[in-house]
């Protein structure tokens, strides 16, 4: 029984963690992208469609990332290209995405998925409790944490990463300097494309292997949470990810055990507790200023 909550929450809690991740980057280089629920879905439409199309799982993730990078090149070049507004951009990808992931994914509702197969190691997939748990996952699972440990290398640990998060706190300086902040900041929206389409792909060949309407709900939004709840460092990511994840599948474990609380309050768990999380972050207004990229949301125009 344990073991399943715990492989359950790894499930539930990788897509947030994938989501989170790459807007965490995007954010470190000064541009806040609200389409990451936007993104989500069109990876999972994506990936649906590219596995009832080959037969293969994996070249069906493959296409969930390329939606999500395609969608994040069309943000990027509102955003820094032609210099909107981020927050209106943002938003307004979010609605484009939704309506757009369901025109596509109108001839796929009910049609069956092979799920991702997981990794299968004689001996170790076997043990009791951590088994199938640390050993028995799909490859999503795999890359969501490897990328925890890479993006905190490269952010914290190697010149391009340096100068991704002074473009974030001061692109005019960084600029003077002669960093190239369009190229930085564009590389950095694909990276949060890739890793939401990712995302969403788990949604549709992992989570439940099958394509609905609006079947992110809300996750992206969680994912953006995340990052303020992490204070814009990876490995608090993992943590806030697991944690929601957590909380997600209590409130499936909670109608299942038939505790008399209703399912609509149950249901809603996973926001209330984002919103409670952000109230208790934004006390610290200290903290908050101090983690926060100093040029977040903020247009940038370079002198021609």
């Amino acid at each position: 029984m344990l073991e399943a909550i715990l492989i359950t929450i790894a499930t539930a809690s990788t897509p947030l963690l994938l989501a989170a991740l790459g807007e965490l980057v995007v954010e470190r280089s000064g541009v806040l992208n609200l389409g990451v629920e936007g993104m989500m879905i069109m990876g999972a439409v994506g990936g649906f469609m590219g596995m009832i199309v080959t037969g293969n799982p994996f070249i069906g993730a493959l296409i969930g990332v390329l939606f999500g990078v395609a969608l994040s090149l069309l943000f990027a070049f509102l955003v820094l290209s032609l210099a909107t507004n981020q927050y209106a951009t943002g938003l307004a990808l979010t609605i484009f995405g939704l309506g757009l992931s369901g025109l596509l994914g109108e001839s796929y509702i009910g049609r069956s998925s092979t799920r991702m197969p997981v990794l299968n190691i004689p001996g170790l997939t076997d043990l009791p409790i951590v088994g199938r748990l640390l050993f028995g996952q799909d490859i999503i699972f795999y890359i969501s944490i490897a990328l925890v440990f890479g993006v905190a290398w490269f952010l914290f640990r190697t010149r391009q990463g340096l100068k991704l998060r002074a473009i974030g706190d001061n692109p005019h300086s960084a600029h003077a300097l002669g960093i190239k902040v369009i190229r930085y900041r564009y590389l950095a929206v694909m990276f949060g494309g890739a890793c939401a389409g990712l995302a969403g792909a788990h949604l549709s060949l992992v989570y439940t292997p099958q394509w609905t309407e609006n079947m992110t709900a809300g996750r992206g939004w969680i994912a953006l949470a995340l990052v303020v709840f992490s204070s814009w460092r990876p490995m608090r990511v993992l943590a806030g990810a697991y944690l929601f994840g957590a909380v997600s599948i209590g409130q499936l474990h909670a109608q299942a055990l038939g505790i008399a609380i209703p399912s609509q309050f149950l249901s809603a768990m996973p926001y209330v507790a984002t919103i409670v999380v952000l109230v208790l972050i934004s006390q610290n207004r200290r903290l908050t200023l101090l983690d926060t990229p100093a040029s977040l949301g903020k247009s940038f125009v370079p002198d021609r």
